[in-house]
């Protein structure tokens, strides 16, 4: 795992860094808000350790930066105040848990094993290509930071797609798989049903991400649009 802590005081960096270490992890730091914003974003981490109390600006608007950009990505906020007023703007602002210095590293070890099951079981539950997401638990369904509002059957019918990207799926096939009975070999509602689809997520002036593949279906192309 790699985990970025956003500290700014140097002992309690090089103390995270040698137990991080040491657990096999691997660690980026950042001393300030700012900087700590850009590498949460930029970087590819996996988990954020993020203090309250930061130069250049707070953990409040730190984890405000990272959740427009990355909202899987687990944060533990860490701070030496311990009212609860803190507490409950961290965790309304989007953070996954709070901790309060000074801690046991072993509970904060525990905390972050807990964190990264869970961000695992969400990811388990969500299907992603380029810019678009679906949350298969919540039925709900993004293209970046827009949410498409899908009915039932267009639903299914995009899972269907991002479940086989690239691959030529013919209409019979589709029919089988999102309706689960057979439809009169003339009826067009798979074609019907791909250009509402279209409608909702493609994007103005931009090439569909369904390419109609003439006398033989469609295919789901993610990576080139």
């Amino acid at each position: 795992m790699r985990i970025l802590i956003i500290e700014d005081e140097a002992g309690i960096v090089r103390f995270l860094e040698r137990g991080f270490t040491a657990h096999g992890h691997g660690v980026v730091t950042a001393d300030d808000g700012e900087n700590g914003a850009r590498m949460a974003v930029e970087e590819p981490v996996d988990l954020v350790l993020l203090d309250i109390s930061l130069p250049s600006m707070d953990g409040h608007e730190v984890l405000k930066r990272i959740r427009q950009k990355r909202t899987g990505l687990p944060v533990l906020m860490l701070t030496a105040r311990d009212d609860l007023r803190n507490k409950v703007d961290a965790l309304d602002g989007g953070a996954d848990d709070y901790l309060t210095k000074p801690f046991v590293f072993e509970e904060l070890l525990a905390r972050i094993r807990a964190l990264t099951r869970r961000a695992d079981q969400q990811q388990s539950a969500r299907v992603s290509h380029g810019d678009l997401t679906m949350d298969l638990l919540s039925r709900r369904a993004w293209r970046g930071e827009n949410k498409i509002d899908l009915s039932s059957r267009e639903f299914a019918l995009l899972e269907y797609f991002m479940r086989h990207p690239g691959q030529v799926l013919s209409r019979q096939q589709i029919l089988s798989a999102i309706w689960d009975y057979a439809f009169d070999p003339g009826s067009n509602v798979v074609d019907v049903y791909v250009r509402y689809l279209r409608s909702k997520i493609d994007r103005a002036g931009a090439p569909s991400l369904i390419t109609t593949i003439r006398g033989s279906g469609y295919r789901f192309d993610p990576g080139t649009k």
